[in-house]
């Protein structure tokens, strides 16, 4: 379908490669993220499950022959399938009928609740993870280095990012919703307040029809900014909450972070687990992430300006801002991302790990005073793998929020996150 105003996003390809191979598309993330967009950019038919005028009609169809709603022509897309949760094995069957690829492509903000009548959808249904834009889907990065060409080994990294901190700053407070792209001042930065403000009054709520007190998921999601960028265990956030809601039970607790993730709002990135040299003990737990910066910029009550003052906080939530950015670009080159601490604290911010087998590591500092510290814990990461076990580094890469990149005599390169791209 034609959308003029349409900006490309790097899971563009990703969804018509899905579509070639699989009968039906899951495109599934954070609401206001772009989801519908670009699945509008690739159908030939849609059905909006939330249109107020039928969406009572459309759940009766769907409770009664719920077929009648996959007519149209294909791709066709249905928009928040989740509100009429039959509708996943009636597109699971209704691929299995056709036998053709290119059929539809589901969107989905939330995560329903596990049903023993619902099939796994394993060969029928494709996933696609999306994000908010990364910062060189909203043209703010150059995209002069590629993510792709580091791991090709083929960079010419002496290049300018046109990113100053304050422009960088502006970008983290405003997010990376589409919806805010094409606005300036405070009018940008209220999609981010707005977003925050329907998670915490309606959409934790409207999950699953379980009442949860808003001032207690504020009070939660509060701490988990407090806490972004680190490893803070369950204990230490819930420590943190109770302080002042001695009523919360552990039990409840896990109710409310399960709740966030099921609506995309935590992204935790996950333990690496390489093999090395020497036994050591790897920290398994994941590492504290929101989908997009602007969410705990908000629950700070942090602005642009604020930001520049505290460049503590600032670094925290820059890391939160490259964390969302590589997990977009690696996707797009058939990666994932994860970060490493062992028992002797030596860790590394991002890792990013390709199926191919190829491996890179990521320090990210905002400022450049600690860049000799960063490309020592590379280094030394790099020289506890086990090559006869897996694959040296790729490269190694100090991710910041400057101006130039370029590559050091250590090998390591240093690239300021706007000027990159997949």
């Amino acid at each position: 379908m034609y959308l003029p105003e349409y900006k490309k996003r790097v899971a563009d390809k990703e969804l018509l490669e899905l579509l070639e191979s699989s009968g039906a598309v899951l495109i599934e993330g954070a609401k206001w993220c772009g989801k519908t967009s670009t699945g509008l950019n690739a159908a030939s038919s849609v059905i909006y499950m939330q249109n107020e005028d039928n969406a009572g009609m459309y759940k009766q169809m769907a409770s009664t022959k719920p077929s009648l709603l996959l007519e149209g022509e294909t791709p066709r897309l249905i928009d928040e399938w989740q509100d009429a949760p039959v509708l996943w094995n009636a597109v699971r069957f209704a691929v299995d009928q056709r036998q053709k690829t290119n059929q539809f492509i589901l969107t989905g903000s939330a995560v329903p609740k596990d049903d023993d009548k619902r099939h796994s959808g394993t060969g029928r249904i494709a996933r696609l993870r999306m994000r908010p834009m990364s910062l060189w889907e909203s043209n703010e990065s150059s995209g002069k280095i590629s993510l792709q060409q580091l791991f090709d080994n083929e960079p010419d990294v002496a290049e300018t990012s046109e990113m100053t901190l304050e422009m960088l700053a502006f970008a983290l407070c405003r997010g990376g919703w589409p919806a805010s792209i094409q606005k300036t001042g405070k009018v940008a930065l209220r999609t981010a307040r707005n977003y925050v403000d329907e998670v915490v009054e309606l959409d934790v709520h409207r999950l699953d029809g379980i009442e949860r007190n808003a001032q207690r998921v504020r009070k939660l999601m509060q701490s988990l900014a407090r806490n972004v960028s680190t490893m803070a265990s369950n204990e230490t956030v819930m420590a943190d909450v109770t302080a002042n809601d001695t009523t919360l039970s552990p039990t409840t607790f896990a109710s409310y972070m399960n709740a966030l993730r099921r609506i995309f709002v935590v992204d935790d990135v996950d333990a690496w687990l390489p093999s090395l040299r020497s036994r050591t003990a790897i920290r398994t737990s994941p590492k504290r992430h929101f989908v997009d910066p602007s969410i705990p910029a908000v629950l700070l009550r942090l602005t642009p300006e604020g930001l520049l003052k505290d460049f503590k906080t600032f670094g925290f939530l820059f890391e939160d801002l490259c964390a969302r950015d590589l997990r977009v670009y690696a996707q797009a080159i058939d990666g994932d991302v994860y970060h490493y601490r062992d028992k002797n604290e030596l860790e590394c911010d991002l890792i990013i790990s390709r199926r191919n087998g190829q491996w890179a590591g990521v320090e990210v500092k905002l400022g450049k005073n600690e860049e000799d510290d960063a490309a020592a814990n590379l280094l030394k990461l790099a020289s506890k793998i086990d090559e006869t076990k897996m694959q040296k580094p790729s490269f190694l890469m100090i991710l910041t929020g400057g101006q130039f990149a370029y590559r050091r005599p250590d090998g390591v390169y240093v690239v300021p996150i706007g000027c990159l791209k997949p």
